[in-house]
């Protein structure tokens, strides 16, 4: 098993398509030996993410949601807050969602990284 580091730019990048790359990246499918209930141990460094580019009118309609577990406790924070706050919480979400829902998608998150 080789552990390979990347180093990613952000700057310029449109927020899906950048985040289905590292998806594919932290998996380990770039790697000819590429087998799916292997863990490669890929590391991503992402720079400039303050710097992300979001397509149409995202910034001011889309909103992630979140319960709280109690009745009524829908909670919706439109992205805009969110990239006030954490601009690589964004990205972090997006690669989350992309990444297979399986035992492996929380170690592969904690090898994503930001500068």
């Amino acid at each position: 098993m080789s552990k390979k580091t990347y180093i990613i730019d952000a700057s310029n990048k449109t927020l899906g398509r950048l985040a289905s790359r590292i998806s594919i990246l932290l998996q380990g499918k770039d790697d000819p030996n590429y087998r799916p209930h292997e863990d490669r141990g890929n590391i991503v460094i992402v720079k400039n993410v303050e710097k992300i580019r979001l397509t149409g009118r995202k910034r001011e309609q889309k909103k992630y949601y979140h319960h709280s577990g109690y009745l009524g406790g829908l909670k919706e924070v439109p992205l805009k807050k969110v990239i006030e706050k954490d601009p690589a919480e964004v990205l972090r979400k997006a690669v989350w969602g992309m990444l297979p829902k399986n035992k492996l998608r929380a170690k592969r998150i904690k090898r994503l990284k930001f500068e």
